[in-house]
């Protein structure tokens, strides 16, 4: 296959895609595809029987039942998929292995030399063929004989093997690489130099040879990808050109002798010798750029397999019993807790030559038996690749029902989409910081090597479910909380006490500090202080300390803070009902405005300023019959005309302030203005919160361009020609400096601002989203807002941002121990130096991300740590310290670090440093950046932590093998890769948006939830099981909820049952279901009640409300929907997941070689 042929010219990958000469349209989305026949086997209905997995088996999910399109070929082994090669076997959960597919294009004309698409099973064998079960003995549908050359997993002649018994598939054609996996690791494997490829991280040169080449200019796609040409397998007879090859192709038999007689191996394998060098002999060569990218299988490896020296390996069937109701194909064996993957020749070795290669690939004598009739030819199967919806499932069974006690150094947290419960013994939660790795390398050169970027979101007042303990908080009286002398570290249940507790030494930076004689106590025989288990900071990861004078301002302690409402009563406003809105609403939320815990009331004053191209100040002093308007209309020098009245305590002037929100909308009810300031709007409410001498935020709602003479002032400057130019990272910068400059000084006073934007046309986001994202503010967006669809997710989030738990003022810094240090930052904040974290506001829905590097050696013994310390003042005014402490482990073995690690964090990461990137570099070369650097994460686990194995085999770590489809999604996206409809506002607002993402939401922001609804349980609370991301996976006659965070969608087959229509929405007919209504109608059946509970459960999960969109199949907002299933092709040239896996894959390939 040709990896990189020059003939064939096109857009760039990424942009959108006339069509590969020379192939049928795709049968991906809908349409079956020509010349496949159709599957011998049924749709695939749920896992096998008898299989008793600690977890659903990770090739496929249960409850899917969809039918099958074309015979996609099976790949059931979470261990590797190759389109018709399954291979190594699942092992238990907790290592099990994972896979992903690859493929790569071939010119028009040219036959697929691929040996996989050739299984006819469609997820799996029926379960009545075979059965599964987790070690000891596991058999695995639809895998086929391990191949023919696996260095390193089995010994030829002797013992019979202790794992992975190779199984022939009976239905494929094809040679699958088993694996032995009960090998122990070698001791002391060493992992090579570092690679020479420059690191990609950090900066946004991506060089090197995984430099994306654009899909257009490959050629055709990948043979994985369901275009209308079958892929044209080897064993079709087609003569294989190989130096060193004679007689048919060896790798894509399968022998069907009994198993233990048979002719020598054929060695599929790498390099001259037909045979694996024996034992203590280094292993083969990687793979000459003979076979092609994408023709290999996937494998995800659970981390720690280091595979013994190579052993010649069989082909045929090992020794063994035969197995009763399997024709031909033997059984597989159980592997243990480490399978290597597929080892060579197991997808795709012996080939002709291919264009761009450099001469035919030489490949080992054929000893083989001879070739099994071709197999008619399929495309690869969808099912074969990492499934996340797999991944999750397997998670939740595994890791849900226990709680998660974080007493141990460097555990990894069960996933975001799993519930589960933490109980601090010394770690913070993973609700308050998850990490991209757990495991960090302990030198710099190591961490260079693999390229995973170490890095901690964190959350520091995220909010936690009522069945856990919020942390404590801690009063020390005047002295204030105990430090470390040197580094000002806060004491945590790591500091080390000496000398019968007088001193102690910080486990940051190991200065001695004397112990002040009020906290002195006495140790016990382990060292451990005896109040050890009463004081929060020695035996919890977070807590709270209440700050003395010293942590305050001016050396004074704050006022509690205030809120002002700032309304926008322009034309447009006014028009749509907005205002009249929004005082209804305020009439009644003011009562539920935040307060400490045991507060009758709330600590918090308010105050109401209304504006268009002037401002409006109101006096609503409790003793004032009615309130006073105050008109500014210089407002290029912006002062608050009145102190006394402005602020007021809701409970003591609520007649005045409800009488002025029953007037506003009366007041400028025929107003024709239509033109507004902004900037002046947020300068007087800083001023107001300054001469209040307190903190606050502002609430500003705004409805159009500020183009009113003023301060602040901005043209319309979109211009989609930019788009895809290297001016395009203009339209993410704003426009002037002065909202910089202003962002500034509403930090240095305290001054939040949350803007609720409502436009009609273009607003400049990039620009006016400045001083909230700066102030660690909010942005909501409501295009064409219209009173009836959209004033319920108005004001819901309305509610949730005016009660939520917030602190201002905030400093945050980051400790860590000796060895590495917090270099880079990303979220909604501002800093003015390198090490502290400014927020006007903190809320309990804000992430900061932090990434680390090393500026010394770490020590296995004694891991890293980091301490997260965030002063604030609290809704009451109060002064406080939120410390969240994490102990990491260290390793001096790559494989420990790829076994550590959390993929959702790590996408999390990607996705800020990308949006970030945007900034400063043109998108093509922050995609560039991406890609490359997952390809060296990935190229370097397969050359240091792999079994040895062909490099047709794509091989991932058993957790990253999720880093491709999540990559993919993170590429597609709106912000990186744009399609028509997609407007520059958009782009900025989900740019900001997903700065401060924690990781649970980018999680089903880039690969979002979609749930099967006619398969709900009416008596059980637990959802049905969701399912990917692609069309092919809807049924025509079912009902789909789909959510990502901010848009939920309700998805209606044109084939669904009349009684369930009639059920959910109350009318008789498909034909007759409103798509405009935005509410689901209150229906008393079970059906009604379940769906409609579901959809408030997943609104209310969310910060932003999100607004239900009913999509009826073919119907206009059908198009819309489509853009969400993330493994398809994108109408705007996205690659889907099977294409983006091959690229992934040569990629790897040329970094490998």
């Amino acid at each position: 296959m040709s990896v990189n042929p020059q003939t064939h010219t096109g857009p760039p990958y990424g942009q959108p895609q006339p069509g590969y000469p020379g192939y049928l349209p795709p049968g991906y989305g809908g349409q079956p595809i020509p010349s496949v026949p159709a599957s011998q086997y049924g749709a695939y209905n749920g896992p096998m029987t008898g299989y008793q997995p600690a977890g659903p088996p990770q090739g496929y999910f249960p409850t899917l039942g969809f039918s099958s399109k074309g015979s996609p070929v099976s790949l059931d082994s979470d261990a590797s998929f190759a389109p018709n090669f399954l291979g190594s076997l699942r092992t238990p959960a907790t290592s099990g292995a994972a896979a992903s597919t690859s493929g790569t294009s071939v010119p028009p004309g040219q036959p697929l030399y691929s040996q996989f698409g050739q299984g006819d099973v469609h997820n799996g064998i029926p379960a009545s063929t075979v059965q599964l079960q987790r070690p000891p003995q596991q058999f695995m549908p639809g895998t086929t004989p391990a191949s023919a050359n696996q260095p390193a997993t089995f010994q030829q002649y002797g013992l019979p093997p202790t794992s992975t018994q190779q199984l022939t598939n009976h239905m494929a054609g094809m040679q699958i690489g088993g694996t032995s996996a009960s090998v122990p690791a070698l001791a002391g494997m060493s992992y090579g130099p570092p690679t020479s490829v420059p690191p990609a991280s950090g900066s946004f040169t991506a060089t090197g040879a995984g430099q994306y080449v654009s899909y257009a200019n490959q050629g055709p796609p990948p043979p994985t990808i369901p275009q209308g040409l079958p892929p044209t397998s080897l064993s079709q007879g087609l003569p294989v050109a190989q130096a060193a090859v004679s007689g048919p192709p060896s790798a894509p038999h399968l022998s069907s002798q009994p198993p233990g007689f048979g002719p020598p191996p054929l060695s599929s394998g790498i390099g001259a010798s037909s045979y694996a060098p024996a034992a203590g002999i280094s292993r083969p060569p990687s793979m000459p750029a003979g076979s092609l990218p994408g023709s290999g299988l996937i494998t995800s490896q659970p981390n720690h397999v280091t595979s013994p020296p190579p052993q010649p390996s069989m082909t045929g069937p090992l020794p063994g019993p035969p197995m009763a109701g399997l024709q031909g194909p033997p059984p597989t064996h159980p592997s243990q807790p480490a399978y290597a993957p597929q080892q060579n020749g197991s997808f795709g070795q012996n080939r002709g030559n291919q264009p761009n290669y450099g001469a035919a690939y030489s490949g080992p004598a054929n000893y083989g038996s001879p070739p099994a009739p071709a197999p008619p030819p399929k495309r690869l199967d969808p099912d074969s690749i990492p499934s996340p919806i797999q991944v999750i499932e397997d998670d939740r069974n595994n890791r849900g029902s226990e709680p998660f006690v974080t007493g141990v150094r460097g555990q990894v947290p069960p996933l975001v989409t799993t519930n589960f419960l933490v109980k601090d013994q010394g770690n913070a939660s993973p609700r308050y910081i998850r990490c991209t790795s757990y495991n960090i390398p302990c030198t710099s050169d190591m961490a260079k090597q693999s390229q995973v970027p170490l890095a901690a979101v964190i959350k520091p007042l995220a909010s936690l479910p009522t069945e856990e303990i919020p942390p404590y908080l801690v009063d020390h009286g005047e002295s204030g909380p105990i430090r470390c002398n040197r580094c000002k570290a806060y004491m945590c249940p790591f500091m080390q006490f000496i000398e019968g507790g007088r001193r102690f030494q910080c486990c940051f930076c190991s200065c001695v500090t004397e112990v002040p004689s009020h906290y002195f106590q006495h140790l016990d025989h382990t060292g451990r202080r005896v109040d050890y288990y009463d004081r929060p900071e020695l035996s919890l990861g977070s807590y709270e300390f209440l700050a003395t004078v010293d942590y305050c301002k001016n050396n004074k302690y704050p006022n509690p803070p205030a809120y002002i409402f700032m309304i926008d009563v322009s034309y447009n406003a006014i028009r749509s009902g907005l205002v009249r809105l929004i005082c209804e609403e305020l009439k009644t939320l003011l009562d539920y405005l935040p307060r400490e815990g045991n507060m009758e009331e709330s600590a918090i004053r308010v105050g109401f300023v209304t504006y268009n191209k002037v401002l409006h100040f109101y006096n609503v002093k409790s003793s004032l019959a009615q309130p006073q308007m105050m008109v500014v209309s210089d407002v290029a020098d912006m002062f608050v005309p009145l102190l006394d009245g402005f602020l007021v305590n809701v409970n003591e002037s609520r007649t005045v302030f409800t009488s002025l929100l029953d007037q506003i909308p009366e007041m400028f009810a025929d107003t024709r203005e239509t033109e507004t300031v902004f900037g002046p709007v947020i300068q007087a409410g800083m001023e107001a919160l300054k001469a209040a001498e307190c903190a606050g935020k502002l609430f500003i709602f705004h409805t159009s361009l500020p183009i009113a003479e003023a301060p602040g002032k901005l043209k319309n400057r979109d211009d989609k020609k930019l788009i895809n130019t290297d001016k395009e990272k203009t339209l993410f910068q704003p426009q002037t400096a002065f909202y910089n400059n202003l962002a500034k000084e509403c930090v240095a006073q305290g001054c939040c601002v949350d803007l609720f934007l409502f436009p009609n046309q273009y607003l400049d986001v990039a620009t006016l989203g400045v001083v909230p994202y700066q102030t660690g503010g909010s942005l909501y967006k409501y295009t064409f807002f219209q009173v009836e669809t959209d004033q319920e997710r108005f004001l819901n989030d309305l509610r949730r941002d005016v009660q939520k738990e917030v602190g201002f003022d905030a400093v945050m810094r980051v400790r860590t121990s000796t060895g590495i240090r917090a270099t880079d930052f990303f979220g909604a904040f501002y800093m003015s130096n390198t090490t502290d974290v400014e927020l006007a506001g903190l809320d309990c829905d804000k992430t900061i991300t932090v990434e680390f590097k090393h500026d010394d050696k770490l020590n296995e013994e004694s891991g890293a740590l980091l301490q997260c310390a965030v002063l604030y003042t609290s809704c009451a005014g109060q002064r406080r310290l939120r410390i969240h402490n994490l102990s990491l482990s260290c390793c001096t073995q790559l494989a420990d670090l790829y076994r550590n690690c959390e993929t959702d964090t790590l996408i999390n990461y990607l996705a800020k440093f990308a949006y970030r990137g945007i900034l400063n570099n043109p998108v093509k070369t922050v995609r560039d950046t991406l890609i490359n650097q997952c390809a060296q994460i990935l190229a370097c686990y397969r050359k240091n932590c792999a079994s040895p194995s062909s490099a047709g085999q794509l091989i991932l770590p058993e957790c990253m093998k999720l880093l491709p489809v999540y990559l993919n999604c993170v590429l597609k996206s709106d912000v990186l890769q744009p399609g028509s409809e997609v407007t520059t506002d958009d782009r900025s607002y989900i740019r900001q948006l997903v700065t401060s993402m924690d990781v649970a939401e980018t999680n089903v922001f880039f690969y979002p939830r979609l749930l099967p609804l006619t398969k709900v349980d009416f008596n059980s609370d637990s959802l049905p099981t969701a399912i990917r991301n692609s069309e092919e996976r809807l049924s025509k006659g079912d009902i789909y909820l789909l959510e990502n965070g901010l848009n939920i969608f309700l998805w209606v087959g044109v084939n669904v049952q009349q009684g369930l229509i009639q059920n959910l929405f109350g009318v008789s007919s498909f034909s007759q279901i409103n798509s405009s209504m935005c509410v689901l109608p209150i229906l008393d059946n079970p059906f009604s009640k379940r769906v409609r509970s579901i959809i408030e459960m997943f609104q209310s999960q969310r910060p932003h409300y999100m607004k239900l969109m009913i999509v009826k199949q073919e119907d206009k907002l059908d198009l819309l929907f489509k853009h969400f299933l993330v493994e398809d092709k994108s109408m705007n040239g996205g690659a889907s997941y099977v294409d983006f896996l091959c690229h992934m894959h040569k990629e790897i390939r040329q970094l490998l070689s």
